[in-house]
C-alpha cells in the first residue's frame, strides 16, 4: 500500500454554474468575478500536490482531465492536506495575479514558466 498523491502543475476548478445549482462547494469552482488581487479559497478531493514558487494557471474542468486554456494566472498562498468523511481532500488560498481575456489567444504559460 502507498500513499497517492496527484501533482498538479495547475488549478483546475469547475464553472461556478456548478455551485449555483448546487452540485459542488463555492471553494471547488473558479470565481464568478475573477480579479486580479483578489484571495479565494480552493478545495480539491485527493492529496495533491502545487507549486508554491510562483505563478501557476487557473483553468476550468470538466472533469476527467478536460481542461480550459489558462483563464488566470495565480499564486498559491497555501494548500493543506486533510480527511473529510474518510477521505482525502486539498484545500488552501491562492491570490489571482492576472485574469485572461479568453478572446485572446496568446500563449501565458510555457511549462512552469509565466511568459510576459
Amino acid at each position: 500500500m502507498g500513499i497517492q498523491t496527484e501533482f498538479n502543475p495547475d488549478l483546475a476548478l469547475r464553472n461556478f454554474s456548478e455551485f449555483t445549482a448546487g452540485r459542488r462547494k463555492k471553494e471547488e469552482c473558479l470565481p464568478e468575478n475573477p480579479e486580479a488581487g483578489q484571495v479565494h479559497e480552493f478545495l480539491k478531493k485527493g492529496q495533491r500536490i502545487y507549486w508554491l514558487m510562483g505563478e501557476i494557471p487557473l483553468v476550468e474542468t470538466k472533469g476527467n482531465q478536460q481542461l480550459s486554456r489558462p483563464v488566470a494566472s495565480v499564486i498559491l498562498l497555501e494548500a493543506v492536506h486533510f480527511l473529510l468523511d474518510g477521505e482525502p481532500y486539498t484545500k488552501g488560498k491562492y491570490r489571482i495575479a492576472e485574469v485572461f481575456n479568453p478572446a485572446d489567444k496568446k500563449i501565458h504559460f510555457d511549462g512552469f514558466n509565466r511568459v510576459k
